[in-house]
């Protein structure tokens, strides 16, 4: 092989590799970018049922049924803020103006009388506590420092809200922008088959995304009826937050139970341990434990099944994997990257042994 040649192949691979780098930087300095993009695109999804009812059924023309879905849709959200704002507000208040000694003194006290009643069942864990010393460990004083890094990121979250939906719009009223964009990156002749795959794709993860959105209510519905019959302060807002963190599968409910079971004792700060916070806190696990077997056993196999055409066993394989590969994002995109995955593999490997084991149901 010639000198000239070898060094021109070793150019074009420096210059590939570059091209790459410089491709992969640019991504990352437009991270945010394709961040609206990608929450969009799922709006849009979720939008996409409105808009086909609209024009189908009721028979609006395309942009009036696009703008009659997104003015649904923001008042949702406005219904939703105007709803929490007051007691996010309130709360705010009262934990900016927090005095954390008489804060710290309470938990203290929480803290002896658990000691206490377990001294009475005769189990020890008083040293096990103090050698760990978790009370001088609290510091209370990041609680407003919190609240203020969150009023100071409101800005930039209202820029995102208006991008998103300004992006949202012109994908449901424009639904082929998507589909030009995927076309360009398609290879010669395989456009009817890409285009194909594309609408299954947004049939399957509309259905899906609709469905998280049922499941988040049933779960909020479940969790709300469970605080307001126990008294726990602030109900509603406890309630929507539980029910928001099952979108991270497996690992959300888990901080759902810390979460509730922390928040239903110092409610009751004060309050005698034995006779008030422990049952409390146990009924209050029990409505939890109980709203968990109804979404595990009825909500997430019905979305699963009618939406996505995956085994549960084959969904939760694919989480795991994802979560130990790319974290908490890797749970949440798994479900909904795993059908894209599915879709495009049924279209343009249909006659993959395995492809046909998969995807049998698709």
């Amino acid at each position: 092989m010639k000198p000239k040649t070898i060094a021109n192949g070793i150019l074009r691979a420096v210059g590939i590799l570059a091209g790459i780098f410089i491709l992969l930087y640019f991504l990352y300095q437009i991270r945010s970018v394709l961040g609206y993009i990608a929450i969009a695109a799922v709006i849009s999804l979720i939008g996409r049922p409105i808009v086909l009812f609209l024009k189908n059924k009721l028979k609006f023309k395309n942009t009036l049924a696009v703008i009659t879905t997104m003015l649904l849709m923001v008042g949702l959200l406005l219904g939703i803020l105007f709803m929490f704002i007051p007691l996010v507000i309130e709360q705010g208040r009262n934990l900016s103006l927090l005095d954390v000694d008489a804060l710290n003194g309470n938990l203290e006290d929480l803290y002896f009388q658990i000691q206490s009643y377990f001294d009475n069942s005769n189990i020890d864990i008083r040293e096990s506590l103090k050698e760990s010393n978790i009370l001088s460990k609290l510091n209370f004083q990041m609680i407003p420092d919190f609240l203020n890094s969150v009023v100071g990121a409101f800005g930039s979250f209202s820029i995102g809200l208006f991008s998103v939906l300004f992006i949202a719009f012109f994908l449901l009223k424009d639904s082929y922008l998507l589909v030009d964009g995927i076309m360009v990156l398609t290879p010669s002749g395989k456009e009817k088959r890409a285009n194909k795959s594309f609408e299954k794709i947004k049939g399957l993860l509309s259905r899906y995304f609709i469905g998280l959105l049922f499941q988040i209510l049933i779960l909020f519905v479940l969790y709300a009826i469970v605080l307001l019959i126990f008294g726990i302060d602030n109900a509603i807002v406890i309630a929507f937050l539980c029910a928001l963190m099952n979108l991270i599968p497996y690992v959300g409910p888990i901080i759902s139970a810390v979460l509730l079971m922390i928040l239903s004792m110092t409610s009751n700060l004060g309050e005698d341990f034995s006779s008030v916070i422990l049952p409390t806190t146990i009924y209050v696990m029990i409505g939890f434990i109980i709203a968990q077997l109804v979404d595990n056993f009825f909500s997430q196999p019905f979305i699963f099944s009618s939406s996505v055409k995956s085994h549960p066993l084959e969904i939760f394989l694919i989480i795991i994997i994802a979560g130990l590969l790319f974290g908490v994002i890797g749970m949440i995109v798994a479900v909904p990257a795993y059908t894209v995955i599915k879709v495009v593999l049924k279209e343009f490997l249909a006659d993959n042994k395995l492809v046909k084991s998969l995807t049998k149901d698709i």
